[in-house]
């Protein structure tokens, strides 16, 4: 297929979801090819500077580049199952040679999907170029003709101008505080409010650069790109690898200390605290209500480990279990999303208050980003510790867990912590 070519002129079938009818016109299937290739070293070192995907942790995973087909997902309840059918229709007319046959190599597509279902927004994307190396191996996937991408050096986007987003501090304090005379009222237990800044550079934003930055000072995290959103999460929500999968619940979170005692006191302190405990156990029992039906069997520790980043402490817990047949990533991610980690609980009363009090739209912010490929496997990740990237403007974001003993002032610290992320990828 051409490069660039619209999803519009490559399928043609008929399609209903939530009442609405698709009509995709059909020319000709992709062709998709994967070999086995040499270790290239520095993944991020490879992607050409115009829309680069990602998706890596401690130097491995995916790198792509390139559009062999993008397609807008509608909102709405249904929309993961929409995607999920349009993808399988795609991938079922793909012309494939695969010498690998891993999760991973095909025909695959990245994907973000906004945090609110009724917000537009959701994207996915089969790149023409993506670039795998994981457990020992590397491959090539390229999908259609291809051309020439030129790697240009990185290019760094200057002096950083920063502004109040939706709230202020000051008002963002304040809907802390109504969130918890709401929660202390009896209407729910949890609600997670987030925080977004503006920023804007003296030069276009090269996405590269952020990527390289914070896959170096955040090893630990997955470090994503997708349709221009881009960070550095520490959750990871899914990973499908055949009937088996993995989850990461973080909820729980404290600053770094200043030195090694201070550090080890605030690890403690989260341990001790109450609570972070219930808001963690909140996040833990909405996984658990979310994955039983799906799975055959399910695995979650008893009690939280601590996970230890470069700028925040957090509670932790490992989940894994073994999915019913035929059960897709997505099928997963449709469950999950929202979990009361990034939502609250319950999850309706929570949504209430999240679209009354923080004033905007969260985009993908806190929604699912990440991959699936023709198997249905594939790794997605809560979109946390990220900005929107457009030109010279960047939109940065971070949310805390409200309870009803928070302390306006403490979570807008937590807030600000968190948002460094981002500004230390922009700043260096």
């Amino acid at each position: 297929m051409p490069a660039g070519e619209s999803l519009s002129n490559t399928f043609s079938f008929r399609h209903r979801v939530a009442g609405v009818s698709v009509t995709l016109g059909l020319t000709r299937p992709l062709v998709v090819r994967t070999t086995l290739v040499d270790d290239p070293g520095d993944l991020f070192g490879r992607l050409p500077e115009a829309a680069p995907y990602a998706w890596i942790r401690h130097g491995e995973g995916l790198v792509a580049w390139g559009e062999a087909a993008r397609v807008a997902v509608p909102p709405g309840p249904r929309r993961f199952d929409w995607a999920r059918d349009r993808l399988s229709a795609m991938f079922a007319e793909a012309l494939v040679d695969d010498d690998v046959a891993a999760p991973g190599s095909g025909p695959l597509a990245f994907g973000s999907f906004t945090f609110d279902p009724e917000s537009p927004g959701s994207v996915l994307v089969i790149p023409r170029t993506v670039l795998v190396r994981r457990d020992g191996r590397a491959w090539l996937t390229t999908v259609g003709e291809q051309r020439l991408d030129a790697v240009t050096p990185l290019r760094d986007p200057g002096r950083i101008r920063y502004g109040d987003g939706s709230l202020t501090a000051p008002e963002w304090e304040h809907a802390v505080a109504r969130a918890v005379r709401r929660i202390r009222s009896g209407l729910l237990e949890k609600t997670v409010l987030a925080r977004d800044l503006t920023a804007t550079a003296e030069r276009p934003i090269d996405v590269r650069l952020l990527l390289a930055r914070l896959a170096r000072r955040y090893p630990e995290c997955y470090t994503f790109s997708c349709a221009g959103l881009v960070g550095a999460t520490p959750e990871l929500l899914v990973r499908r690898t055949g009937e088996t999968i993995e989850s990461l619940v973080l909820a729980g979170t404290i600053p770094r200390g200043t030195d090694r005692v201070d550090d080890m006191a605030r690890g403690a302190a989260l341990f001790a605290s109450e609570k972070d405990r219930y808001e963690h156990t909140c996040a833990v029992e909405s996984v658990r209500e979310a994955l039983s039906p799906l799975c055959a069997e399910l695995k979650i520790p008893e009690a939280p480990e601590l996970l230890v980043l470069s700028n925040v402490q957090h509670l932790a817990s490992p989940v894994t279990g073994r999915l019913a047949a035929g059960t897709s990533v997505l099928d997963v991610v449709a469950a999950m999303h929202p979990t009361a980690a990034v939502g609250g609980t319950p999850t309706e009363a929570a949504l209430g208050v999240i679209r009354e009090l923080e004033g905007m739209d969260r985009a993908g912010y806190a929604g699912p980003v990440g991959w699936i490929d023709a198997r249905g496997d594939g790794e997605w990740g809560i979109a946390l510790r990220c900005a929107q990237i457009e030109g010279r403007n960047a939109r940065l974001f971070a949310g805390c867990g409200i309870m009803g003993d928070s302390d306006p002032g403490s979570e807008l610290a937590e807030a600000q912590a968190k948002l460094r992320v981002m500004q230390y990828a922009l700043e260096g």
